[in-house]
């Protein structure tokens, strides 16, 4: 067996992502139970789950990081362990921040698999880092130490990150938790670039209004897939009182369903 595995090529007729009655036990508990969609190329997904909905086993999954207990997932029409193209956004309190990296280091981290693994990186690698840096505006903070970034600057650097690993299938774990509004409509315009690249986005999140919003389908899910669509259908009273077990004040408006409030609280997993 080769210590380095070939990248896994793509087959051009599969979804960019298929999941496949995928079911995630832990200690007898059902983290994901027979979950099954597919994805196509270019579009925005929303995952929104109560904490504790597997939102993040899922992404953790469709990574390849974690086999599933039962069924698969497929990347491009193959499984996701041989795929360079697929980029994890983690949420940003599980990085290291104090970790002595700068920016550009964190970004030429995506070159790994382009480079190559005991391989320095070229000037053209370099270039290209930058490119990506300016992609995300933050060309002038290639030096920076990351425990200096703010929380917004913190979620474009992995943006650049993912441009550099040069990703076609991205997934953010709630990137837009705790920012402004004027951080969070940077990310946003930086998402409209990535739909240009054709590249395809799942974002975790718990704010369903902007899913509803800013999204083209959205996806419910507490363990099981409760629907996955465009809001108008997904969104509906008995879907999230499912989701959510009447934990949500909903409010019925001529253009569809007013959500206020989440309650549920509990780590996700």
């Amino acid at each position: 067996m080769p210590f380095i595995k070939s990248p896994a090529t793509h087959d051009a007729d599969a979804p960019i992502l298929e999941a496949s009655h995928v079911t995630v036990r832990y200690n007898d508990r059902s983290a994901l139970d027979d979950v099954s969609f597919h994805l196509v190329s270019g579009e925005r997904v929303a995952v929104v789950g109560p904490n504790g909905a597997g939102k993040s086993t899922l992404f953790r999954v469709i990574a390849g990081v974690l086999p599933p207990t039962s069924g698969k997932v497929m990347v491009a029409g193959h499984c996701p362990g041989g795929h360079i193209c697929i980029a994890y956004v983690p949420q940003r309190s599980q990085v290291d921040w104090t970790f002595p990296v700068t920016v550009a280091d964190v970004v030429m981290m995506g070159r790994t698999g382009k480079v190559g693994l005991f391989r320095r990186p070229k000037h053209k690698d370099w270039a290209f880092v930058q490119q990506c840096l300016e992609i995300v505006g933050m060309a002038d903070l290639a030096d920076r130490q990351i425990g200096e970034l703010s929380g917004g600057q913190q979620q474009r650097m992995f943006i650049a990150r993912a441009l550099a690993q040069e990703a076609e299938l991205m997934l953010m774990d709630e990137p837009l938790t705790g920012l402004d509004v004027p951080a969070r409509e940077d990310i946003f315009r930086i998402m409209d670039e990535l739909r240009q690249r054709q590249v395809t986005v799942m974002v975790a999140t718990h704010d369903l209004n902007m899913a509803a919003e800013r999204f083209d389908r959205v996806m419910l899910l507490n363990r099981h897939l409760l629907g996955i669509g465009r809001p108008a259908d997904v969104f509906t009273p008995e879907r999230l009182d499912a989701a959510y077990s009447g934990n949500l004040r909903l409010i019925q408006a001529d253009d569809g369903v007013m959500i206020l409030s989440d309650t549920c609280c509990g780590g996700d997993l």
